[in-house]
């Protein structure tokens, strides 16, 4: 079992940067492929970024590649979404999800354990 605990969202403009910050709970943390995805009102949860259990392999879609930065702490039990040139179509509810599949996969079915999520806003 995992628990996790996003933190870090806000109200920023365009272009300004955030981080965000998932914290795990379990000893095993270091054992599962990481995401993030996001989702705004009205929309289908949208892949943001993977990470594998190394952290040597990262994946994200296009629509953040360059801007956005997925890392983890495996002793800190902490992945982290660095997101920087902000837009406004950024804005949505970020969550964190732990998989324990060994692929960096897009599908939110495919992860197993899933935070609170985190409000993201930016202003234009």
């Amino acid at each position: 079992q995992v628990q996790l605990v996003e933190s870090g969202g806000g109200l920023v403009e365009a272009g300004d940067s955030l981080r965000l910050s998932c914290a795990a709970s379990g000893r095993t943390f270091s054992r599962y492929t990481m995401g993030w995805f996001r989702q705004a009102p009205g929309k289908e949860r949208e892949f943001v970024a993977a990470i594998s259990w190394s952290g040597i392999n990262t994946y994200y879609p296009d629509s953040v590649k360059g801007r956005f930065t997925i890392s983890r702490d495996n002793a800190k039990n902490t992945v982290y979404l660095q997101m920087n040139s902000l837009k406004p179509e950024d804005t949505a509810v970020y969550y964190c999800a732990a998989g324990s599949r060994m692929v960096l996969s897009t599908t939110p079915r495919e992860y197993d354990y899933w935070g609170q999520g985190t409000q993201v806003t930016v202003s234009s």
